[in-house]
């Protein structure tokens, strides 16, 4: 008998393994890795002579909060995923800048370079943001909490789309069509499609195997 308790244990915990294995897989499979990033955005293996100072990030750092900020909003389409990546490396010229330089739109920035008007709904939402950022009227002053922080530094895209696109534009971007992320593009974050930025959602989506 003793010899076979052990054994029962084991496949007690045999039994009780598939579904924490299940979460284990799907938590890897949505990390993004460095070199994932760095086939989305070519440039941004390193910050080596920045063009801007202090708004430089690697594809490291990009990868690491980037995939925290899917797991906050609970982001798991990959096409969304894509698409988001893709957004915020073409308005931050891989990762080199997290607010407006040209033509210097004040209190425009994180790394999709959002409105000062939707900078504001997202600090509000930031639950360590939201006393403080109620105590800023200047937009600029705004961007610079959010941008002290990398964590909403790189959370604003995955915020973005989860609170201001709408179900069908959603439903519309996991199928991972162009359609879909033409879509997305236009009817969401507002801006026309160009071939730049399909070139970086083209990698992304084959980066991450949409």
């Amino acid at each position: 008998m003793l010899s076979i308790l052990p054994i029962l244990a084991l496949l007690g915990l045999a039994s009780a393994s598939p579904l924490s294995f299940a979460f284990t897989l799907i938590a890897r499979d949505e990390t993004i890795t460095e070199s994932q990033m760095v086939a989305i955005a070519p440039t941004s293996a390193n910050c080596d002579n920045p063009p801007a100072a202090g708004e430089c990030a690697t594809a490291k750092t990009a990868a690491k909060f980037t995939t925290q900020s899917f797991d906050t909003y609970d982001v798991t389409s990959k096409a969304e995923q894509a698409a988001i990546i893709s957004l915020m490396a073409f308005e931050s010229d891989d990762f080199k800048y997290n607010k407006n330089h040209f033509p210097g739109v004040a209190g425009q920035g994180t790394r999709n370079m959002q409105s000062p008007s939707y900078n504001k709904k997202y600090a509000a939402s930031i639950s360590a943001l939201k006393d403080q950022a109620a105590k800023v009227s200047d937009p600029a002053g705004l961007l610079d909490l959010l941008r002290a922080d990398e964590t909403y530094d790189f959370g604003s895209g995955a915020w973005f789309l989860t609170t201001q696109c709408s179900k069908d534009v959603r439903t519309k971007l996991k199928a991972g069509t162009e359609e879909g992320w033409q879509n997305y593009i236009s009817d969401c974050v507002g801006t026309s499609v160009t071939d730049e930025r399909k070139q970086y959602w083209e990698r992304a989506v084959k980066a991450l195997g949409v």
